[in-house]
């Protein structure tokens, strides 16, 4: 059964590695990134990446990262079509096993057993109709299906980048080895040589994922006959906006990839039949990077459901999440762990049912937070706004009206809590009525739904 929390949690890892992959055009540079990550992020023992040569005819060892890094070896140049990384190549099909060592093309299968080797991921790395390369990962334990849809998107990701790259042969490179990239209108026009393409706004700076989504959106349009495609910078999102032809209706299936990428980054994706003619149209909303000046915001949760739920809202607030999630160096930390208050200078606390707000925080959220309330809050906490906090700390409902709802939960009637509490049932809906107020609740029903979920029950 497919973890959407972990696929969730795992994908904002993809976006951090599609960011360190922003501005630089060299391939051997970009392979390494994503091979490291593979290691270091997603716990693979061993990732390769190969590069196809210019003539096609062979594929070429340019980055091996973690069991082994040495790139000179028996598998340094694969002819394509020859062993299973170049049959990847060559048929362009993804493959994918949990028993590496039973497998009959295994060269040396000794090699798998005794390092313990079980699971194994090939990608081919298509750009069109061309075969950019092939990412493979290995791993001592069998690879999860949450894991391999998050490969498949870090496959995309990397074929756009390195698309991008290796076009760009004759670009100087700079300091630091990578070249100055090309501004993204130029990109787009260059993908879509069909389409009128229209640039609105000035071009800004974007973050390394979301230059690969609006790509990877331009690469899967052409084939489709695009026919119009504007770029807009607005205030505070980047909008591509495209009109498709396509020969052989319909279009979904070729477009299929692009909301989950989007929705990965913070964004949406709309796309809309003509009801009248064979047309689609492609609306991507994607947000700026995080204003510099913002700090990292640490998440330490007790579940890893809500650990990816609160990374989710951070980063669909504009605000970045640090590294290490609750690494010393952040200045503000989102949890529900007692033993984490007072890690970092600034501590937001996450309210679960029956547990005690600790003293010592700086502020309450939970799970109805917006993206942008809870945004607020954290710039509130950083600025000392005490009455802006003050609201999240108050307690959603009186000593009084939590005895009334918990009994109310339980199935009491008001008579009933009247009698158990030695009050008048008018006292009793007068408490009862307030509570749905504070809890913006219509009825009785949805009212102690609301309090439990927040924690008053």
């Amino acid at each position: 059964m497919l973890d959407a929390t972990r696929l969730l949690f795992d994908l904002q890892q993809v976006n951090q590695v599609a960011q360190t992959l922003s501005g630089c055009l060299v391939p051997e540079t970009i392979a390494h990134c994503v091979t490291e990550a593979l290691v270091q992020r997603f716990g693979c023992v061993f990732a390769r990446l190969w590069l196809a040569e210019p003539d096609r005819t062979h594929l070429r060892l340019v980055s091996s990262s973690g069991l082994y890094t040495h790139i000179d070896g028996s598998f340094a140049r694969v002819p394509m079509g020859a062993y299973k990384v170049g049959k990847i190549a060559q048929n362009r099909v993804p493959f994918l096993s949990n028993h590496l060592a039973e497998e009959p093309w295994v060269k040396d299968r000794p090699w798998a057993i005794a390092n313990g080797i079980q699971g194994f991921a090939g990608y081919p790395l298509v750009s069109g109709d061309r075969i950019v390369g092939v990412l493979a990962a290995f791993s001592t334990h069998p690879l999860a299906p949450e894991f391999l849809e998050v490969l498949q998107v870090l496959c995309m990701t990397t074929t756009v980048a390195l698309d991008a790259a290796l076009q760009v042969p004759s670009a100087a490179p700079g300091p630091g080895g990578s070249a100055p990239a090309l501004p993204l209108s130029d990109r787009l026009a260059a993908a879509l040589p069909d389409a009128q393409f229209t640039l609105v706004g000035t071009e800004r700076s974007l973050s390394g994922a979301v230059t690969c989504a609006l790509l990877h959106a331009a690469e899967r349009l052409h084939p489709l006959h695009c026919r119009y495609c504007r770029l807009t910078y607005g205030d505070s999102q980047v909008f591509l906006e495209a009109i498709a032809a396509p020969q052989q209706p319909p279009a979904f299936p070729a477009l299929a990839d692009l909301p989950p990428m989007v929705a990965c980054l913070g964004g949406t994706a709309q796309l809309e039949p003509d009801p009248h003619t064979p047309m689609v149209r492609v609306l991507l909303t994607l947000p700026y990077p995080p204003t510099p000046h913002r700090p990292a915001v640490g998440v330490q949760c007790q579940t890893p459901a809500l650990q990816a739920a609160f990374t989710h809202l951070l980063y669909q607030a504009g605000l970045p999440v640090s590294q290490g999630m609750a690494e010393p160096g952040a200045q503000v930390l989102l949890t529900d762990t007692p033993a984490a208050v007072g890690i970092a200078p600034l501590t937001v606390w996450i309210r679960r049912p029956g547990v005690a707000i600790p003293p010592a925080v700086t502020a309450v959220v939970d799970l109805s937070m917006t993206p942008e309330r809870l945004r607020a809050v954290i710039e509130a906490g950083l600025t000392g706004d005490p009455a802006a906090l003050a609201a999240t700390l108050e307690p959603q409902l009186s000593s009084r009206e939590r005895e009334v709802m918990t009994l109310l939960a339980a199935g009491w009637r008001d008579r009933s809590i009247a009698q158990q509490l030695h009050i008048s049932e008018s006292t009793v809906k007068f408490h009862i009525n307030n509570s749905l107020t504070k809890l913006n609740a219509k009825n009785r029903y949805q009212g102690v739904y609301q309090a439990a979920i927040q924690g008053c029950i």
